[in-house]
């Protein structure tokens, strides 16, 4: 290679990986959330470990992840994606609209009230008491292996009805249900 062309190398590989970078989809900005928030709108939002967050008004436009030992209460959230809580003291979602499911497991006690999404609720292993309660459900709903009891009243369900290995069994009344009503929910 002769000096003029020792020069060009390093700009012209400089300048390949600028547009590569260029090229890259940005990830969504994670938000978290300790204390309050209004009617703001964030990517994708987390509850850290042992955190308490209130939501009032707030659009999610990815998803809501809530830590171990942490706290939500919403109301009249917007989430684009999943509403998960994996190990949560308490998470309680009213007056809301998911874009995707909603997934609580192994946690304490939960309220999902007058909720419209058109997944699932998955409510596994909880040990708190737990309710649904007035939601349009697109999915389907499944209730397994929760021991603080659950109350399952006037939801409409698109998909399955489907609770087994809880104890005591769930109660409740007025569910309407376009698939079926399985194990411990035949009767609601």
């Amino acid at each position: 290679m002769n000096a003029p062309s020792l020069l060009l190398a390093p700009a012209l590989l400089l300048a390949a990986g600028a547009v590569g970078l260029a090229a890259t989809p940005a990830a969504a900005d994670e938000r978290t959330c300790r204390g309050t928030l209004g009617a703001v709108t964030v990517d994708d939002l987390r509850v850290p470990q042992g955190a308490t967050c209130t939501l009032s008004g707030t659009v999610v436009q990815g998803q809501l992840r809530v830590e171990r030992d942490a706290t939500l209460r919403a109301s009249r959230i917007r989430v684009v994606g999943d509403v998960q809580a994996e190990g949560a003291r308490s998470t309680t979602v009213t007056d809301s609209r998911v874009g995707g499911s909603i997934q609580l497991k192994q946690g304490g006690a939960a309220a999902i009230t007058r909720v419209t999404l058109p997944g699932d609720v998955q409510l596994d292993q909880n040990r708190g008491r737990l309710s649904a309660a007035s939601n349009v459900v697109g999915g389907s709903v499944q209730v397994v292996g929760n021991t603080g009891g659950v109350s399952i009243t006037g939801n409409r369900v698109d998909g399955n009805l489907q609770c087994k290995e809880n104890s005591p069994r769930p109660t409740g009344s007025g569910n309407v249900v376009q698939g079926s009503k399985e194990d411990q929910c035949r009767a609601l």
